[in-house]
């Protein structure tokens, strides 16, 4: 499969809560409903990418197993070549508990299962898949081995290399140089710049701290408050949609899907972000992880840039 976007992440089963508010310890609380969802960073980013109109491989492990099952199927669904989602025997799939409030705040917490059996030897058994991608997505919901080695593969193809370095945690000084493209949120942002970053002003320099240590282009998330956006043409800040939040589970990898699949199509990175910023609008409006995500014709007439 050429010229497709290439996601080497998690794939999650989403076990979700919704609630007024979190409970504080010791307590007991009701909450509204409980859901199983299909997610996991690097499958919404996946689902996000077919969503949008792009041809996507992907890369990962499950457990052979019912949740397993329920994920392949899911991305053969939304056509995207799973053959190297290996089912195994020794690790239960991926889960995420999610507690989600009234105000669409939420808390996740993993058990990676099989995502933790993801390695290099794995990633390299896919090597001619990356090789021929029209661009490589990893975040760090696998082992950072697996990681590295399909971002240092995609380079030396010459391979262009989006970041999402999600959950945060630093990185190897070797991978810089590797990555074409870096997303990150506030909480990432400060964490590898180590700067505070609050608004459009702060995460502006720590995108720029961050761009000397090789990325040409950063980018930083700050929800409602849009993204700044960092290249050779300096900082600049865009502007989120206004819309009534309920649920904000998958609108970072619903971003950084419709930001890859413009990217892929030629677009300006200024048209890329405002094609993300469309989709993720749309995606807080909905509940759920990869049932938020939209499809590209439901941005007409509503967010579309």
């Amino acid at each position: 499969m050429t010229d497709c976007i290439v996601v080497v992440g998690s794939l999650n089963m989403d076990l979700v809560m919704r609630m007024a508010r979190v409970p504080a310890g010791g307590e007991t609380l009701a909450g509204h409903d409980f859901a199983t969802l299909p997610g996991g960073k690097g499958a919404n980013q996946a689902v996000a990418c077919a969503r949008m109109g792009a041809r996507v491989a992907m890369v990962g492990r499950v457990g052979a197993d019912a949740h397993g099952d329920e994920l392949r199927a899911g991305l053969a669904a939304d056509g995207i070549a799973a053959g190297e989602v290996e089912a195994l025997g020794a690790a239960h799939t991926g889960v995420a508990m999610i507690w989600v409030e009234d105000d669409g705040e939420n808390r996740i917490v993993l058990a990676p299962g099989a995502n933790g059996l993801l390695d290099a030897a794995g990633v390299e058994r896919a090597g001619a898949l990356i090789d021929a991608a029209a661009m490589l997505v990893v975040q760090l919901e696998v082992p950072l081995a697996a990681v590295e080695a399909a971002v240092v593969r995609a380079h030396r193809a010459g391979v262009p290399v989006l970041m999402n370095p999600a959950p945060a945690a630093p990185l190897p000084a070797a991978l810089w140089a590797c990555i074409d493209l870096l997303v990150v949120n506030e909480s990432e942002a400060a964490l590898l710049s180590d700067l505070p970053v609050t608004d459009a002003k702060t995460a502006a320099a720590a995108g720029a701290a961050l761009r000397t240590r090789g990325p040409a282009r950063v980018l930083v998330t700050l929800g409602a408050q849009g993204v700044v956006v960092v290249d050779g043409d300096g900082p600049r800040h865009a502007l989120a949609h206004s819309v009534h939040a309920v649920d904000t589970t998958a609108a970072g990898d619903t971003f950084i899907g419709a930001l890859a699949t413009a990217l892929g199509e030629g677009r300006s990175l200024d048209d890329a972000v405002a094609l993300g910023q469309a989709a993720s609008a749309l995606c807080v409006t909905r509940r759920g992880a990869q049932a938020s995500i939209p499809y590209r014709h439901e941005l007409v007439g509503a967010f579309a840039p």
